[in-house]
């Protein structure tokens, strides 16, 4: 049978040494530093600056998407089955390039039918012109009746209707038969085709879409108070994040009326063409929005410790070390959020 005083002992065990763990993390078995502030002989006091207030430009991130000014969506006019499409997705046109073939056999008949018909009634029309002449002169020997004249200048003015009639109906058909070839209207990039050989074309549906990499800008919906001081031919910057790049921009149009629910303008901003922007990304318009006071300081004047950081401060002869929160870095200076106030006195690392 197991020992009944092992058995008392074990738990007691157990507790003391919980106790004791607990009493260590406390801290129990270590020396304790007194509440103060921790100060130490100021080394380089010469070299001590004085932390004052700098007005510095704010700049408002303002989402925004990279568009392209010159944009155009390709569709038919007619109604035929399509017989090629030449091009596909990001490739490059070039304006009046052939890009879709429509099957056009029946717009061909029609052509050929116009054109005969021109022919038949340009024929009818020489020999009405030629009896009118003879006619004329025969009644100016009056040999002839009025009544014949007019009959002959009715069938010639009448033909001469129809021929034109004819060549308006063999314009129309030389027009259609132009439709079924599509071609580029302006130099671009394929965006998307929605279309494929064998699908019919209907008029109004969209086969293809282009841009014009050349006319791409950012277009963004910025907060009235920001847009109203904008003005036209204003540079500004602009980032895209995906690319990792800030490029400029130069303010082109400032749609003159607020959206209603957002109480904000659309603005439009011309960039410099790069090969890497596509319609659709994402960008920041950084937008000025006036000045404010900022405490900056040299950044190497602060010493980052783990996840804090302190800088050295000098206050009655004596450093003394004092935990700052830090914002954003502006060059070799770092904004300084809280733990400094203007005049405080600064020193190197102690």
């Amino acid at each position: 049978m197991p020992n009944p005083v092992k058995k008392t002992l074990m738990p007691i065990a157990a507790v003391v040494i919980l106790l004791l763990m607990v009493a260590w993390m406390a801290g129990l078995f270590s020396d304790r530093i007194e509440p103060g502030l921790n100060s130490a002989p100021a080394h380089g006091a010469e070299q001590a600056i004085t932390v004052g207030a700098t007005e510095v430009a704010v700049i408002e991130p303002v989402p925004a998407s990279v568009e392209a000014k010159q944009a155009t969506v390709i569709s038919s006019r007619i109604l035929a089955r399509i017989n090629k499409i030449h091009v596909r997705a990001g490739d490059s046109v070039g304006t009046g390039e052939l890009l879709i073939e429509l099957e056009k056999s029946d717009l061909e008949a029609k052509a050929q039918q116009a054109t005969e018909q021109v022919r038949a009634v340009s024929a009818r029309l020489r020999e009405a012109r030629q009896n009118l002449d003879r006619i004329t002169e025969l009644y100016q020997r009056k040999l002839v009746a009025r009544a014949e004249l007019d009959r002959a200048k009715a069938n010639y003015d009448s033909l001469k209707a129809e021929l034109a009639g004819a060549r308006q109906a063999g314009e129309e058909a030389g027009a259609a038969l132009a439709f079924s070839e599509i071609r580029a209207p302006i130099d671009g990039r394929v965006v998307d085709r929605f279309a494929e050989p064998g699908d019919t074309a209907s008029p109004g549906a969209k086969l293809l879409s282009l841009y014009n990499p050349l006319t791409l800008r950012v277009e963004a919906q910025v907060r009235e108070q920001l847009a109203l001081a904008l003005e036209l031919g204003q540079g500004l910057l602009v980032d895209i994040p995906s690319l990792h790049k800030t490029v400029d921009a130069v303010i082109e149009e400032r749609v003159p009326a607020a959206d209603p629910g957002s109480r904000s303008f659309l603005v439009k901003a011309r960039v410099q063409y790069d090969k890497d922007m596509l319609p659709g990304m994402y960008a920041r318009m950084l937008v000025p929005a006036g000045t404010e006071q900022k405490l900056l300081i040299p950044a190497d004047r602060v010493v980052p410790v783990g996840q804090l950081n302190l800088v050295w401060v000098l206050q009655d002869g004596q450093a003394y070390r004092r935990f700052v929160r830090v914002g954003k870095s502006l060059g070799d200076q770092v904004e300084i959020l809280a733990g400094l106030a203007p005049g405080d006195q600064l020193l190197p690392h102690q």
